[in-house]
């Protein structure tokens, strides 16, 4: 999935995107329940802390 589908998604610009694939800001709490919910992980499983 690309940045813009991913975007359109859950609703943040391409740009927004961006910036998190290259650690310069980091995903609010909404946004991780957003991008958990597309990608059918856990929270915990993107903070690192299950494994899959």
């Amino acid at each position: 999935m690309g940045q813009v589908e991913l975007a359109r998604k859950i609703n943040v610009s391409k740009g927004i995107i961006s910036l998190w694939e290259n650690g310069l800001r980091d995903p609010t709490l909404t946004n991780l329940i957003a991008l958990a919910q597309v990608f059918g992980v856990s929270l915990d499983f993107l903070a690192g802390l299950q494994d899959y």
